[in-house]
Parts: structure tokens; sequence; C-alpha cells
């Protein structure tokens, strides 16, 4: 049997865990709002027109934070449409995504679901076909008590008090030749300069994000990254970055299972970026980052029908196989908890989504959800100090690859140590854990993600055939415990700890 070895230091923290870093994104593309979210006339739709069983299976996540409208909608967003009376707003081409949109979801019905859920709102304004005026209004509009044209409107539009929005995305992937709007670095960011000014003129509390590289795979990248630094950095408060993982056509399983390892590349090259900026610029302030995309992608299974609303768009049941690369990502966010505060999954229904539904049917899980849910309940806290012997392997890109993927969290306020651990092998994998600095006083749990077939996948018919389960392959033992690690399998791995004498 293979075997692994774990030492977990309690006295070198990498870094605190960010809340808003179990975060999803609901954007106005395919069926995840018209037909996921939202379904007037649905058996389980509430006054709201909300549906209440993809409620109900999202505040089981009990996400912090979720990204909206976009995603490439933002770059043609005309946040004015969405408020008011329903039934006074227009019909728009949503030309991103090649739909009919009618408008009937909009902002402060975004803002009324996101208080249901207790989610703190991430609002993307459009600077890809509108800018500073479109702006400055919007946050007065949401954010400014009473008084002034827009704070009033939206008193008469029944929300008396403000929604006080504190993170603004500075627009989307504007680096990229499918958005709407592209520009170069220097045009962004001046735009975003001079946005960001005025948007903080009216609410000096607010948050911004600058987009980053939308890929790696760009030409411009990270130079993008530099250039709009450059003109931003005494402005915003976060980079952006997204990162989407495809299963290449000459991938086994081994080399899909090592792709996040580019992941990790990308948030050691911005973070460079990010700190070569704030030399130049002799400044004090550390820029953070912004993972406000992220997620394996697959083939979509449903066809979609252009110029429609709610057609689905990229809606995909993932299998086991998937489930470990979205595990090995969700990884890699937490290891670079110091610099990495904001993350959201991309996107949280129907698109390469967390949660399927079908037109006025059943709504369930993809099995991508378990480990997000995992990490939001057991993964607050500090990200601790730890040294790994795993078994590796080598793919046709990359050399010395982990079998075992770790990261540990202490929780000090309630005094519990999670540990997560991926097994990528075909094989059991016995793992061994030793602590310094703390002490194990009980086993709380270990819980087991794996199907013998990495195929499989969550239906309609049967929505529980990939699910997480009670295992009991943990044991404790010298001052330390022994899992037992199944074959491609997620784990979570909880003590109770004291500290050591």
């Amino acid at each position: 049997m293979k075997k692994a070895h774990l030492l977990i230091n309690q006295d070198f923290k990498l870094g605190k865990v960010s809340d808003r870093l179990f975060g999803s994104f609901v954007e106005h593309m395919g069926s995840v709002v018209y037909n996921g979210i939202y379904e007037p006339g649905h058996p389980q739709a509430d006054k709201n027109g909300f549906r209440r069983d993809v409620l109900e299976l999202v505040k089981e996540l009990q996400l912090s934070v979720v990204r909206y409208p976009g995603g490439n909608f933002s770059s043609g967003y005309n946040w004015e449409d969405t408020v008011g009376p329903q039934k006074n707003r227009p019909v728009r081409l949503d030309l991103a995504w090649r739909a009919c949109e009618p408008n009937t979801f909009g902002l402060n019905e975004f803002i009324t679901w996101s208080d249901m859920l207790g989610v703190e709102p991430v609002i993307t304004i459009n600077l890809g076909t509108r800018g500073i005026d479109a702006a400055r209004n919007i946050v007065e509009y949401c954010n400014f008590s009473h008084g002034s044209f827009w704070s009033d409107l939206r008193k008469t539009h029944g929300c008396l008090q403000p929604h006080r929005i504190k993170t603004w995305c500075l627009g989307n992937e504007l680096d990229g030749e499918w958005q709407i709007a592209k520009k170069s670095a220097a045009e962004y960011g001046r735009l975003a300069c001079e946005a960001a000014k005025v948007m903080k003129s009216v609410d000096p509390g607010i948050e911004l994000v600058a987009v980053g590289s939308s890929t790696r795979r760009l030409p411009s990248y990270p130079e993008w990254d530099r250039t709009v630094l450059m003109h931003t950095y005494d402005h915003v408060e976060y980079l952006s970055l997204h990162n989407y993982i495809d299963k290449e056509e000459d991938d086994d399983t081994a080399a899909y299972l090592a792709r996040p390892l580019e992941m990790e590349k990308q948030i050691k090259e911005i973070i460079a970026a990010c700190d070569y900026v704030q030399a130049v610029k002799r400044s004090n302030k550390t820029m953070y980052l912004s993972f406000d995309e992220w997620n394996v992608h697959r083939n979509p299974e449903v066809e979609y029908e252009p110029w429609q609303t709610g057609s689905p768009f990229d809606w995909c049941r993932f299998n086991m196989e998937d489930t470990l690369v979205f595990s090995s990502m969700l990884l890699t966010l937490l290891r670079n908890a110091a610099r990495v505060k904001i993350a959201c999954q991309a996107l949280l229904v129907n698109t390469i989504p967390l949660i399927l539904t079908e037109k006025n049917g059943t709504a369930w899980r993809n099995p991508t959800f378990y480990p997000l849910l995992h990490a939001s309940l057991y993964g607050r806290g500090e990200v601790l100090g730890t040294v790994i012997k795993t078994p590796k392997y080598d793919t046709k890109t990359y050399t010395g690859v982990p079998v075992v993927d770790t990261v540990a969290i202490f929780n000090q306020e309630n005094k519990n140590l999670t540990v997560l651990a991926i097994n990528k092998s075909k094989e059991p994998v016995l793992l061994k854990i030793g602590l310094q600095g703390l002490r194990i006083r009980r086993l709380l749990e270990h819980i087991e993600l794996s199907h013998e077939d990495l195929k499989t996948t969550n239906t309609k018919e049967n929505p529980d055939k990939i699910k997480p389960v009670l295992g009991n392959n943990t044991v404790l033992r010298d001052q330390g415990a022994e899992s037992l690690l199944q074959p491609y399998s997620w784990n979570v791995v909880r003590f109770a700890v004291t500290a050591a004498k």
C-alpha cells in the first residue's frame, strides 16, 4: 500500500482564510437566472418568483459572497433597465450570450435574493460599453441614503434603505477578444482608475476589484496585470483572476488531475506582478487577489437555443473525475489564503454548476457541490504550514505531481483542526498525520467522497449516486493519526485539539 506522511505545525501559519473565499457567481447566462434561481410559475416558486428548492440547496452551502450580474454579460449591462416596475422594463438583446434579456430579474431582485440567503453581493459594473457616469450612478442608487436623484429613485422602487454594497468589480475580462468593447491594458487602466475615483467619491467605504488577465493563455499575460495596476494601484483593493480547467483530448486521469498545478503557478505569477508594481510605486499597500471565476469545464449536454430566455448554456453533469480536479483547485485557493481574499466558483446553477435544475421540474446537486460545502463548513480559520512526503508521478506536462494533495486549517475559536485531503491515485493511500504544537483530543469525523466509477454522475433520477459518507478510516495513533484515503477520493478529517504541553 502507498503511504504518505503529513506533518502539521501549529506555529507556522500561512494565512487566515477570508470568509469571502467561499463564494459563487450568478450571471445572466443561459438558465442560471431564468429557469434556475428564478422561475415564476414553478411549483416551488415563492411570491418573488424565486425557486424555493434551489434556495434551500444554496443555503446548505453557507456561501459568503455571490458575484452578479456577470461575467461577459456585464460588458453590455444597462443597470437602469433592471430596476423599477417589471412591466416597464425593456427587453434587450444580450450580445454576450445571444439571448433575449427581459430584465424581470434585476438588481433589486438580486439583492432581495441575497438577503434571503445571508450572502454579501459583489456587483460587477459595465466598463465595456459604458463608463464613469454609469459607475457613479449605480453606486449612488445602491449606497447613498437619500436626498439625491438616484437614491430617491431607489426609494420609489420600494427599497427604502440603501443596499450598502461593499465590493464592486470594475468590469470583466476586458482583455479578451470575446468581450464586448475589448480594451487595451492602458485604455482599461485609465478608465478603471477614473471610475474608481468617482465611485469612492460617492461612497468612500467601498472596495474595488480591477480586471486582471482573464487567462494565462493570452499573449498579454501578465503584462496586462502590470499595466492595469500601474494605473489603478492606489484606488483598488483587489486584482481579479479567472481560471477554468478543461480535460484535454489526450489527457488520461493522471494528467487531468495534475492540471490544477497551473492555477498554483498563476497565483504565484500574479502575486509577483502585484508586488513588482508595489515596489515601483514605493507603496506600503498590499494588493490582494479576487479569484472571482474558477471551476472545471465540461462540454454541454443540452443544445443552446440562441435569442431565447433561459435556454441552458453549458448545462452539464460533472463526474467524480471532474470533482477531484475541482477539489484540488479549491485546496489551491486555501493554500494561498494569505493573498487570495475573495473567490467565486462559477457558476452556481445550470452553467458548469454546483446545482442543476429542470424547467418546471426538480433540482439536484452536482458532486462538485460537496467539496465547496465541506470547505465552507470546516475550512474557516488559519491555514497551517505543513510538510508532506507523498508518492509522486509524472505526466507529459508535469513532473513530480503529488499523489496526495492536502491543506490543514486550525479554527482557534472551536479548537478544531481540519485536514482536507485528495487521493489522486487508483490505489488506497495510508496518510500518517503528525502534529507540532497541537495535541489531538479526539477524532470528530472522517467524511469521504468517492466512487469506483470515475465517469459516473448525479442525475435527476438518481441525484445521490455520488454523495459523501461518514467513514471509519481514521484512527488515532502515537500522538497523531492515520487516515486511509480511498482511491480517487476527497476526504475531510476533523479533530478536536488542544495546545501541546
